[in-house]
């Protein structure tokens, strides 16, 4: 397993309860397939640096994992047929 860092921005039109429901279905993929989420961090809502798809702020959320391919790949692909996450980046962390 490797670890990484999971930044996702979710669009900041959706309600607190749908908002909520994505962090968690999002989080859930892990332990599916033996994998932990080792540090769930909602950084609330901010502003974006430039707009994306009309939107001027985004609600940030940062995860710490420990993760293996499979887990990875599943999460890649959950999250690209999300509408409500605008943009995602996933680092491999070597610390």
């Amino acid at each position: 397993m490797r670890k990484y860092e999971i930044m996702y921005v979710i669009r900041p039109d959706l309600e607190e309860e749908a908002r909520k429901a994505i962090v968690e279905e999002l989080a859930a993929i892990f332990p599916k397939f033996d994998s932990e989420v080792e540090k769930l961090d909602e950084w609330g809502m901010r502003e974006l640096a430039y707009e994306i798809d009309n939107h001027a702020k985004g609600y940030y959320v940062v995860m710490d994992v420990k993760a293996t391919q499979e887990a990875r790949a599943e999460f890649d692909r959950v999250i690209g047929l999300k509408e409500e996450v605008i943009r995602h980046i996933v680092i491999r962390d070597e610390r």
